[in-house]
């Protein structure tokens, strides 16, 4: 009798701990998977994200000078930036049959965080500047939408963004070469001189977006 009950204890036992060592291994099995799952979401950034943020900065920079939180010398420099990068883009697109490569991608992303970080900065500063609706002020903004949305249809290629950019660097700072002088404002003759600038600049934004050579950030 006593060697049934022992044999009995034996084999409950065996099958107790065959559950477990059973459950153990499932457990680890999960956590490896949802590991490399983790680590999967970590190193693959989503697609369209040089395009979208390129588009979704310049969207930023037209409120700021709509709403006066950027000035002229603030939107000169972050224009300048965004020309420089818009330029490596283009290069390296150039370089590898017209797409970016994954490590071009994590560079690229990491200097559109650091330009990211510069415009919300510029916003959030005591330097402001109110366009109000002047017509210099109303057409920086609208030439900025107009080449923020350029860059998200595709209309825009990398290259002649980064031209356009710089030109409109030009003009931003000589606005604030003059306001400076004339104590924040402009006169009439330079608001006519930065008028027929606006125009030259605004014929060329127009003739880049249907000249038929397209880029689509999303790809």
């Amino acid at each position: 009798m006593n060697r049934r009950v022992v044999k009995w204890k034996a084999l409950s036992l065996a099958f107790v701990l065959a559950g477990t060592v059973a459950a153990v291994q499932v457990g680890a099995q999960q956590t490896q998977t949802q590991s490399s799952s983790s680590q999967s979401s970590q190193t693959a950034p989503p697609p369209g994200t040089v395009g979208d943020r390129k588009e979704n900065q310049q969207d930023r920079i037209a409120q700021g000078v709509k709403s006066g939180q950027l000035t002229a010398g603030e939107t000169a420099n972050l224009e300048s930036k965004e020309a420089g990068l818009n330029k490596e883009i283009s290069t390296d697109r150039k370089d590898d049959g017209g797409k970016l490569t994954q490590q071009q991608k994590t560079q690229v992303n990491q200097q559109q965080n650091h330009l990211s970080n510069q415009i919300y900065q510029d916003k959030h500063n005591s330097a402001t500047q109110n366009y109000g609706k002047s017509e210099v002020g109303q057409r920086q903004e609208n030439q900025q939408d107009r080449i923020a949305q350029g860059i998200k249809s595709g209309q825009l290629t990398a290259g002649e963004t980064g031209k356009l950019e710089t030109k409109e660097s030009g003009v931003n700072q000589e606005v604030k070469n003059d306001r400076l002088a004339n104590g924040g404002k402009l006169t009439q003759g330079e608001k006519k001189q930065v008028n027929q600038q606006q125009n030259k600049l605004s014929k060329n934004i127009y003739r880049d977006k249907h000249n038929g050579r397209t880029h689509h950030p999303h790809k």
